[in-house]
């Protein structure tokens, strides 16, 4: 069944998004929707619309899942809900802290209006948050730990940009390598945020603005940045384009559990991304569940989801049988 997929947005992420659905044969772009002009849009996409946001409701019955690539920080929390009302959507929410109350939010809305929604799908929250559930279920006697980076956070980096006086910023989030290494070496530190992780940020600042002010609201962020040791470097618009314009990521999460009668024997359960461009991952986990979502409305179910509740054969492109015969 093809899906025919909507854009709400078009950044980076969005931009993703439209080259996993061109690697996707069962997948087709028809419209992206932005806040912009739209004559200032120029997608790659040569046979999709590119339309004002306030006409994407006119498309409801010609789309079958709008995938939402405004950030977490603004965009989300209100589009989502208010999308759901309209289409089966999917969203990449990645404010760990706000998940349950963003949930809640999406899950009435969706439910009202008869549609499925998935919220925070991606790496992290997404396959990482898969892989954590996994590790715990087969070992319940252990300890897990989530490191992130060395890399370009977007949600970190789009909390930046939106402080006002704040012209372009990129936020690298990295792990502490002490901690890492411990970690490994199966010894079950007890670890706080800060003692896991660094957050470097680099700042391009409007003309006149404070930077005394900007480094004060960036450091002391709630959900963001205030539970971390943050440096924050003010730098040239050049700079930036020259030293920082990828958007690399990647991390662990890495289990370290017991099983035996007494315990005796040690397991380290260890699943890693090295990613060339966070954006585009990301857009691919976003896209396969924009197949789940479509495949599960078809089965008349509605409401909210996450990667928790959607088994496996939902987000790939082959059949039951091909899985069976190739993958399992």
């Amino acid at each position: 069944m093809s899906t025919k997929i909507g854009i709400l947005g078009y950044g980076n992420l969005a931009r993703g998004v439209e080259c996993a659905v061109r690697q996707n044969p069962d997948m087709e772009l028809v419209a992206v929707f932005t806040r912009r002009d739209k004559e200032t849009v120029s997608i790659l996409t040569k046979e999709a619309a590119v339309c004002p946001l306030s006409e994407a409701k006119e498309w409801k019955e010609r789309i079958d899942v709008m995938i939402l690539c405004g950030g977490s920080a603004t965009d989300l929390p209100a589009q989502t809900p208010e999308y759901a009302k309209y289409f089966h959507v999917v969203d990449s929410f990645d404010t760990h802290a706000r998940i349950p109350e963003h949930f809640a939010n999406v899950d009435l809305s969706a439910k009202e209006g008869g549609h499925v929604a998935i919220i925070s799908a991606g790496w992290d929250p997404g396959m990482f948050s898969l892989n954590r559930l996994y590790a715990e279920a087969i070992l319940p006697q252990g300890k897990d730990y989530t490191f992130w980076g060395r890399g370009v956070s977007q949600g970190h980096s789009d909390a930046v940009r939106r402080i006002p006086g704040v012209k372009d910023a990129k936020q690298y989030t990295i792990p502490v390598e002490e901690a890492l290494r411990a970690v490994r070496a199966g010894e079950n530190p007890e670890l706080t945020v800060r003692q896991k992780h660094t957050r470097e940020c680099f700042v391009v600042l409007k003309e006149d603005a404070d930077a005394k002010r900007v480094e004060e609201e960036i450091k002391t962020m709630p959900n963001y940045f205030a539970d971390y040791d943050t440096k924050v470097h003010f730098i040239s618009e050049e700079e930036l384009i020259a030293n920082h314009s990828g958007i690399p990521h990647g991390g662990f999460v890495i289990r370290s559990g017991v099983t035996g009668w007494e315990k005796e024997n040690k397991h380290v359960i260890e699943y890693q991304l090295k990613l060339d461009s966070n954006p585009e991952f990301t857009a691919s986990v976003l896209v396969a569940c924009a197949r789940a979502a479509h495949r599960l409305a078809a089965e008349g179910a509605t409401g909210c989801r996450t990667l928790f509740d959607i088994a496996p054969a939902y987000l790939s492109a082959k059949s039951g049988e091909e899985l069976r015969a190739g993958l399992l």
